[in-house]
């Protein structure tokens, strides 16, 4: 049974989403403020974090900043929950590190289907053999990307885009390809966020030059170099 800390300030959101996410399947721990959620990442880490951009005190999107540098929680998956729904907003959250956003009001319905979607991306590929390619090597199994001897830090979106490129290599896919074969063909997402992923691929390959590989192709979409 995965476990969710629901970070979110106002109550009868925080009662709503407890809920769906219980008869879901779901353990569920509150927390009112990053402070809060802090102290509870400390006692247990979550499998996902439901955090909210408006708390008060430290904000949601500058919490996610903190996290995704902190060594012990920067692959902690996170889905955004806020109420500001313009497009600069998204990318901005994603850009902090999350992994999805759902903007306010939203269907509890749709809020547990979108966690369901992260948590499968997190989840290791079991049964596949490592891949490497120029250095870079990629496995499935412990959910590991080294350059080298070094390890190589990302998400689980960008672990799966990764994973995804490095089994596809030399071919050109749109961003409704990308959606379809990384995210999941029933799960509603923008396509601008492809490229946020790809931009946060990069930069966790840039410190050993791998970035190269992920290329794009003007008018057509993004291709990996494998050779």
């Amino acid at each position: 049974m995965a476990s969710v800390l629901l970070v979110e300030d106002e109550q009868a959101i925080r009662e709503m989403v407890a809920m769906a996410l219980e008869r879901a399947g779901f353990r569920v721990r509150h927390a009112e403020s990053a402070e809060d959620a802090q102290a509870a990442i400390q006692l247990s880490q979550p499998d996902l974090i439901l955090l909210d951009w408006m708390l008060p005190g430290q904000s949601g999107i500058d919490y996610a900043r903190r996290l995704k540098r902190d060594r012990a929680t920067r692959e902690l998956p996170i889905i955004m929950l806020t109420a500001r729904g313009e497009e600069g907003d998204r990318i901005r959250g994603l850009d902090a590190g999350a992994d999805d956003y759902v903007p306010k009001p939203f269907s509890p319905r749709e809020l547990v289907s979108r966690v369901k979607a992260v948590l499968r991306r997190v989840q290791p590929t079991t049964g596949e053999a490592a891949i490497e390619i120029r250095g870079l090597r990629l496995d499935p199994v412990s959910h590991r990307v080294l350059a080298g001897d070094d390890p190589v830090a990302m998400g689980p979106t960008e672990f799966r885009l990764l994973h995804f490129f490095m089994t596809h290599t030399e071919r050109v896919f749109n961003r409704t390809q990308l959606l379809d074969n990384v995210w999941g063909a029933n799960v509603y997402v923008e396509e601008r966020t492809v490229d946020v992923h790809v931009r946060r691929l990069r930069k966790a390959l840039a410190p050993t030059g791998h970035d190269e590989l992920v290329q794009t192709i003007r008018g057509a979409g993004y291709r990996f170099a494998g050779q």
